[in-house]
């Protein structure tokens, strides 16, 4: 028996990167700040996401830098050649089954009078 599930709440530090592609398939990527608590104080890590398909159009719509969102998905490295020395490299990317935005109505309304000059 294996597992592999990864659960997190944070707040988006980028906005969405969406490519969509031929065959009709949409890929976001996106980084999550999730703040650790540790015996010296907060610490923040900085994870990469990936979403695929229906989550990713949902990301690429309604997502923004410093939203609140909690995703649920599977741990995956990429791995590649360094360009320079050759040396195999990788890094731990989420891959996202399951997004929920979060954060109050009203946060979301001011997102939109922040954006929105017509309303001041």
């Amino acid at each position: 028996m294996s597992i592999n599930i990864v659960t997190l709440i944070g707040r988006v530090g980028t906005d969405p990167d969406i490519k969509y592609f031929e065959s009709g398939s949409v890929k976001c990527k996106l980084t999550l700040a999730v703040n650790r608590r540790t015996r010296d104080g907060d610490h923040t890590d900085w994870f990469n996401l990936e979403l695929w398909g229906k989550t990713a159009q949902v990301a690429g719509d309604y997502v923004r830098k410093g939203k609140q969102i909690a995703v649920k998905g599977s741990l995956k490295f990429e791995s590649w050649n360094d360009r320079n020395t050759g040396v195999l490299r990788s890094t731990p990317v989420i891959l996202v089954d399951q997004l929920e935005l979060l954060g109050s109505k009203r946060d979301t309304e001011a997102e939109t009078m922040d954006s929105n000059p017509e309303h001041f």
